[in-house]
């Protein structure tokens, strides 16, 4: 079978939609599927072109037997709703041009942004193919969750596409309960054409492994409680909260650790340094493969989002990551997300955005160890490569 997918998103760019169709479709290469992957040049989230990689009109190269092409788009940071939705609709018209000329059997289109969907609605006409949308993101509903915009008739004509690529797809792939929920009930979507398959974790990656004691003396952590937050510093995220409650701990032991990039990373630099924080350290994105140094030297893994009802259908993917590396979560997120740290007994979670529930959560897991069997349970229910042959079974019916 010959599968052509479009994404925003892929390695050497770290974040999860990069990651999930990178591992997934890995595993559908040596599942003896003919993966043809459309994507833009890697500059996520500085809007930056990473070396060795230029912005051009048209470029291919092989990533573990996967094909990739990738396409020119209009680069932006990942700010400024304008820019965004220009960086959107180039990546659209690109891929939609470039995968007219591709050989498929079937397309697979993902968000979170639907104008990739969009290009995979397109392309399915022209070729008189099916496709297939996953939904990583309820978008536009998420840009209102953060503020980036209120409800206005451009985001009411964004809602309006929503719909019609719900109804046009020919099945559709989410990553929560939640959000298979929603399409079903607001939605109206047959629930027979939905199938969740959420995020895991590449156990060959990310296992239990000692400190990094040369990052710790580097970073001149030594003797200290880590508690890190690693990824996106975005809009979502609330990372202002977390860096006011640091001025607010009084164990001199506990140290934060900030790592990644993204739209608020400078006004998150200057608050600590408004705030004159010495227990935080902030530092840019790194590798995937880095990224499990500096797992390792944590204590309590932080995973944060606004107070929203909307994030709370999501699961963030670095969950899974953490728990395999066997690193207790502090949860500041509601729903879905809440009842699967609850019920696997993996780490505490606060009310979001609530400063004295966080003060009083972090001294309860540092004083609290995690059973480690209770992580082993995450690691079996989420082995990313078990999901990929879920999901691949699901689109090949």
């Amino acid at each position: 079978m010959k599968l052509l997918f479009l994404t925003d998103n892929f390695p050497p760019e770290v974040n999860a939609p990069a990651t999930r169709t990178y591992e997934h479709c890995r595993e559908w290469v040596k599942n003896g599927v003919d993966v043809t992957i459309i994507t833009c040049a890697p500059n996520f989230p500085k809007g930056k072109v990473f070396e060795g990689y230029k912005n051009k009109l048209y470029q291919k190269e092989i990533v573990d037997g996967i094909k990739v092409i990738r396409v020119w788009t209009y680069i932006s940071a990942n700010k400024g709703f304008l820019k965004r939705i220009l960086d959107y609709m180039s990546f659209m018209i690109s891929s939609f041009l470039v995968g007219l000329f591709i050989k498929t059997d079937l397309i697979v289109a993902t968000s979170p942004q639907f104008f990739t969907a969009i290009s995979g609605r397109w392309l399915a006409f022209w070729k008189r193919k099916k496709w297939i949308m996953e939904v990583r993101d309820l978008w536009p509903e998420s840009i209102k969750a953060v503020g980036a915009m209120n409800t206005n008739p451009a985001i009411r004509f964004f809602e309006f596409l929503e719909k019609k690529m719900y109804k046009n797809a020919s099945k559709i792939v989410v990553v929560t309960n939640s959000f298979k929920k929603i399409l079903v009930e607001k939605h109206n979507v047959p629930s027979s054409k939905i199938e969740v398959v959420k995020n895991g974790v590449n156990s060959d990656l990310f296992a239990p492994i000692e400190k990094n004691s040369g990052l710790l003396k580097r970073l001149r952590l030594e003797n200290k409680i880590i508690i890190g937050y690693i990824g996106t510093h975005g809009m979502a995220h609330a990372l202002d909260f977390i860096l006011k409650c640091a001025q607010k701990i009084e164990d001199k032991q506990i140290h934060f650790l900030f790592l990644g990039d993204g739209a608020k990373k400078e006004e998150l630099l200057q608050l600590k340094k408004e705030l004159k924080l010495d227990n935080v350290t902030m530092l840019p994105s790194v590798s995937k493969k880095e990224v499990v140094d500096y797992i390792s030297i944590l204590d309590i893994a932080l995973v944060n989002l606004k107070k929203s009802d909307t994030f709370k259908h999501v699961i963030p993917s670095k969950i899974f990551e953490l728990c395999a590396m066997h690193k207790p979560i502090l949860l500041g997120v509601e729903g879905e997300t809440k009842k699967l740290i609850e019920d696997y007994m993996v780490g505490v979670t606060f009310e979001p955005e609530n400063e004295e529930d966080f003060l009083e959560k972090t001294i309860v897991l540092k004083n609290n160890p995690v059973n480690k069997e209770n992580f082993k349970n995450v690691i079996k229910d989420f082995d990313r490569k078990n999901l990929a042959k879920k999901m691949l079974m699901f689109i090949k019916d």
